[in-house]
């Protein structure tokens, strides 16, 4: 006679009366394949739960995380962000005569954020993505490259896309174009970068870079 998948499971974790028990493990001895591979599959499930509860996500990982998810919040609230000066923005230079009109597909940003130096790249693709690429130095020295370094991106409407930067200190990713972008970079020494950027390509009057 089988037992039910609920006493299996109690008998997985250690909760069946002393009676229900010795049976159980008696129905085991008996051979019975049924009931070994139940008793195995919740075993597994035991294991893998017990794994889980014991993870623990590394500290850069978690600021990273909680710093992408607070973009909306700074995005609704639209202030200056502190530490972050823009050396040269595309969008704030003339445009030549008879392409006034024209909307810009492409934008280059150059700023610094303590500890880095940040030359930004902005491209918009026919199918309504935008590839950001760009490349990390450090101010100190310009010669390192900020390698290994995560790179998250936000459109603030539940798409993140997270990599890092490579040897060259050079990161690329695409993203879909939702008119915002939030970046956020690691840091060293302390609490991560982020950046909102309140238009990312197109050519607006009231825009003034980085926001």
């Amino acid at each position: 006679m089988h037992m039910a998948t609920e006493q299996w499971i109690d008998f997985v974790n250690n909760v069946s009366s002393g009676d229900e028990k010795a049976a159980m493990e008696k129905h085991l001895q008996l051979g019975c394949k049924r009931c070994q591979e139940t008793v195995f599959f919740w075993q597994r499930v035991r294991q893998t739960a017990s794994s889980e509860a014991a993870y623990q996500p590394p500290a850069d990982s978690v600021r990273i995380a909680k710093a992408a998810f607070q973009g909306s919040e700074f995005a609704h609230q639209q202030q200056p962000t502190s530490g972050i000066q823009v050396l040269f923005d595309s969008f704030l230079q003339p445009m030549f005569q008879g392409a006034r009109s024209a909307a810009a597909s492409s934008r280059q940003i150059l700023y610094r954020a303590e500890p880095y130096q940040v030359d930004l790249q902005i491209e918009e693709k026919a199918s309504s993505a935008l590839i950001v690429s760009g490349q990390l130095l450090y101010l100190a020295q310009p010669e390192v490259m900020a390698s290994d370094t995560r790179v998250v991106l936000s459109d603030l409407r539940g798409q993140s896309v997270q990599t890092a930067t490579n040897e060259f200190g050079e990161f690329s990713a695409e993203i879909n174009n939702s008119g915002k972008l939030q970046m956020t970079i690691a840091n060293p020494d302390g609490e991560p970068i982020t950046i909102f950027l309140r238009k990312t390509v197109g050519r607006n009057s009231g825009e003034k870079g980085w926001k």
